[in-house]
């Protein structure tokens, strides 16, 4: 399994901390990452997912990009967020 940590807008829009899915193509991890979120949140974490930055083992990805993520890997959703 992808162990997958959502911060800030990402975690309210999915209503927990962290979620685990099965490890694929970012795409598919995203879409996964919608699937799971409870009901009536869907569109907005597939909001939220479109402009995050998501980072696994220190490489950025977006939520379109078809590279593969590893099983047992870590990806954290950073949503943009202001401030200092």
């Amino acid at each position: 399994m992808l162990e997958v940590r959502l911060f800030a807008s990402a975690r309210e829009a999915v209503g927990a901390q962290m979620v685990a899915v099965a490890p694929g193509p970012v795409h598919e991890v995203c879409s996964a990452i919608a699937d799971g979120a409870e009901p009536g949140r869907r569109t907005r974490i597939e909001a939220v997912l479109a402009v995050s930055t998501l980072l696994c083992d220190g490489v950025r990805y977006r939520a379109a990009d078809d590279a593969p993520l590893p099983d047992g890997a870590v990806l954290d959703v950073l949503p943009p967020f202001a401030g200092g």
